[in-house]
């Protein structure tokens, strides 16, 4: 298991803007592994419980709430991440195992005996949770991301784009799903993550960025259909 807790926040950026600011990260910040390349893609699958339990605690942004996805990279993926993220207060903590594809598909079929297969106490507590919480997939949503990083304090700095879903279709290998976008496709979701507080000559690159953050939450997104209102 892995696990990451640190501050995040969400602006909502236009193209023109995106690619102004990525301009300059380039220059004071280092690409991220995948995208040393450019802009790389990103799948997850999202469960909730049969009353959206979830979904309506990030709409009424209650301090603590959680959000359980399976994230791949490439329908060809052989292993998958199992992810909870969980909101305490201002801060985000996520924890997430390494499962191979089969078992994947299992627990997009509602399988989650699988979980029991793995020694590591998380699997356990993720089995608990979506047995108990009668937790189901809901959404599958997948964007474009280009993201910076600075070692010190663990800081990343991410470009979504092209953001889209799908609901009632939780095949989240095929490689030709038919997503409808979830924003306007020049809106970009320009996301600020980093541990306890943020080093001055990344608060000087993010300045470009004039305007207060927003709560654009990809999986909300990802519900547009049963919840337009959102």
């Amino acid at each position: 298991m892995v696990t990451v807790l640190r501050r995040e926040e969400k602006y909502l950026l236009t193209l023109r803007e995106a690619l102004q600011c990525a301009a300059r990260f380039e220059k004071v910040l280092t690409p991220d592994h995948f995208s040393r390349d450019g802009a790389y893609k990103i799948r997850s699958l999202y469960f909730d419980t049969a009353d959206d339990r979830d979904f309506h605690d990030k709409l009424t942004e209650q301090n603590c709430r959680q959000k359980i996805r399976l994230r791949i990279y490439s329908p060809g993926d052989r292993h998958v991440k199992l992810e909870l993220k969980q909101k305490e207060n201002v801060y985000q903590r996520k924890r997430s195992l390494l499962i191979t594809r089969a078992d994947a598909l299992a627990l997009a079929e509602g399988r989650y005996s699988v979980l029991l297969n793995y020694e590591d106490p998380f699997a356990g507590e993720m089995f608990i949770l979506l047995t108990e919480g009668c937790y189901r997939p809901r959404t599958i949503v997948e964007y474009s991301r280009r993201a910076f990083m600075a070692k010190e304090n663990n800081i990343r700095l991410t470009f979504d784009s092209d953001i889209r879903a799908l609901e009632g279709d939780c095949r989240l290998f095929s490689p030709g799903l038919p997503f409808y976008p979830v924003l306007p496709g020049d809106q970009v979701v320009f996301e600020v993550k980093y541990n306890q507080f943020l080093l001055g000559y990344i608060m000087d690159v993010i300045r470009c960025v004039d305007r207060r953050s927003v709560s654009a939450s990809k999986y909300c997104l990802g519900r547009s259909l049963s919840f337009p209102s959102y």
